[in-house]
């Protein structure tokens, strides 16, 4: 794979990603809500969850969900339940931070786990995501050349800018509500919450592409 090629796949990537969505969401509240250190687990969480997704679309289940319409759907409910499932749980939230910073090293650690596997989920049952990778990929993919060795760097640069990215989310989440009174870290959680709502609601009413 040319140079070129690659700068060009990570310049369109790096808007993709850069444009709120629902992991940049969670790392901008896992940053405002337990700092932007214990946020590094959700980062890590999603970037599996890009290896995960274009793997898969490198053994065809990219196509598999475009030319079915049972497995579309039943990805996408899924996937749309579980951020209604989040947001609601940051509609309800009581602005923590004060209580994660402060909890001990076993909780610490549960919270870790916690924050990575959402993250995690919320990318791998977005059917959107693996739609996405079936149709962007190719772009860049040389098919007289071995394809898994050009997939796997493809995954590699778009793993990276995901990083950087959910990491500057997620510190400025962290850095923005120590300026902010507790309400005012309420209401961040409580955007974001919304924000994930409606995001689940329009991933319920994202309708496959037919021919």
């Amino acid at each position: 794979m040319d140079v070129v090629t690659l700068l060009a796949f990570a310049a369109v990537s790096f808007v993709g990603i850069a444009t709120p969505g629902p992991t940049v969401l969670l790392a901008l509240t896992n940053g405002s809500r337990h700092g932007w250190r214990r946020a590094i687990a959700g980062m890590v969480g999603a970037v599996l969850s890009d290896f995960v997704l274009i793997g898969a679309v490198a053994v065809g289940l990219g196509a598999l969900l475009a030319a079915s319409e049972f497995w579309f759907s039943m990805l996408k409910w899924a996937g749309a339940a579980y951020l209604a499932f989040l947001g609601i749980m940051l509609l309800r939230s009581k602005g923590t931070i004060d209580a994660a910073l402060k909890s001990d090293e076993a909780a610490a650690m549960r919270s870790a786990l916690s924050i990575g596997l959402k993250s995690f989920m919320v990318a791998a049952t977005n059917p959107k995501g693996y739609l996405f990778f079936s149709a962007f990929l190719p772009q860049f993919i040389d098919p007289t050349q071995p394809q898994a060795a050009q997939f796997m760097l493809l995954a590699l640069v778009f793993a990276v800018l995901d990083f950087i990215i959910m990491f500057g989310y997620a510190f400025f989440g962290s850095q923005a509500v120590r300026f902010l009174k507790t309400s005012g870290a309420l209401w961040l959680e409580r955007a974001c919450g919304g924000a994930l709502l409606a995001l689940a609601g329009s991933l319920a009413l994202y309708r496959r592409a037919t021919v």
